[in-house]
């Protein structure tokens, strides 16, 4: 293998890893694989690679032109980044389900420390002044929002999954807002759980074509606006990351965020060490891969 190739497998794998942590943050309520996207510098590049599924890339399929079809769409880039996101998906939903319920204060603090140590340098991209600020505080508000709303149970018909799909994908590429969050509130966050972890096809056959249908619709949307006004819509996005982190407070009581001495008395221990050390893993695993990210030089990426 020449170096070149060698180089190339290298940023795909790089991608794949980005990948894996996109879908392990996207099983968990509260914490967005878009969020993830953005922190670790891949987000505008998904959006547009989503945006380009679209007619031409049809076209091209129908005329015989597979290969041409394939580096419209960033083929590549997509193949990674996904096949790391259902791989992720399938292999931690157990896990992360086992954590939720009997260690939900360390789940939270990986996904803290995560964020955390990304943010500095996500702000760090864009040249501030009041308009900005003022989107970003409009994005912070927006979150909190909706961090407040209160999730529902039902028992789901067939045709929810669908729509639960649509709705939840739409908040799963938003930077912020958890489609995992967004499945609780409307009642469909156990079901879909299920389906996964029991391997039911036909809800989960509902569940993707809904994913499909929003994810393709909802992108437009967002890659006209990044195409537009790529500093305002940044500025607003970061905000809602900003605001979202009240959703990953590690302290949490029926999904509510608590200060230290009311979770004491429902609890035992803080777990304040554990929870420290949960956090640092994350701030090391983000700052690892964003490392590397810096590491790769421009010939070395997945050209763009």
């Amino acid at each position: 293998m020449d170096a070149r190739a060698a180089s190339l497998w290298r940023s795909y794998l790089l991608v794949w890893c980005k990948g894996l942590m996109m879908g392990a943050a996207d099983i968990v309520p509260g914490v967005s694989g878009g969020t993830l996207a953005l922190l670790l510098g891949i987000y505008e590049r998904l959006i547009r690679a989503i945006r380009s599924v679209d007619h031409h890339a049809l076209g091209m399929v129908l005329r015989g032109r597979l290969l041409a079809a394939w580096r419209h769409i960033d083929g590549t880039f997509l193949l990674c980044l996904f096949s790391g996101i259902l791989l992720s998906v399938f292999l931690l939903a157990k896990g992360v389900s086992w954590m939720l319920l009997h260690q939900p204060v360390l789940l939270w603090s990986l996904f803290f420390g995560l964020i955390l140590a990304a943010l500095p340098q996500l702000c760090s991209k864009l040249r501030w002044d009041r308009w900005r600020l003022l989107l970003l505080l409009l994005g912070v508000l927006l979150a909190l929002g909706i961090g407040q709303l209160q999730p529902v149970e039902l028992q789901p018909e067939r045709w929810m999954f669908f729509v639960a799909g649509a709705v939840a994908i739409c908040a799963m590429i938003l930077p912020g807002i958890s489609g995992s969050f967004i499945l609780l509130l409307l009642g469909m966050y156990a079901p879909v759980l299920l389906a996964v972890t029991e391997l039911q096809v036909l809800p989960l056959m509902l569940f993707a074509s809904g994913c499909a249908v929003g994810l393709l619709s909802f992108s437009r949307l967002l890659a006209c606006l990044l195409a537009r006004y790529h500093d305002a819509t940044l500025a607003l996005l970061i905000g809602i990351v900003m605001g979202a982190m009240y959703r990953v407070w590690p302290w949490q009581l029926d999904g509510s965020p608590v200060g230290f001495s009311t979770y004491l008395q429902w609890h035992d221990s803080l777990q304040f060490g554990w929870a420290l050390a949960m956090a640092l893993l994350g701030v090391l695993g983000m700052l690892a891969v964003l490392q590397l990210e810096r590491l790769q030089q421009p010939g070395e990426r997945i050209s763009n």
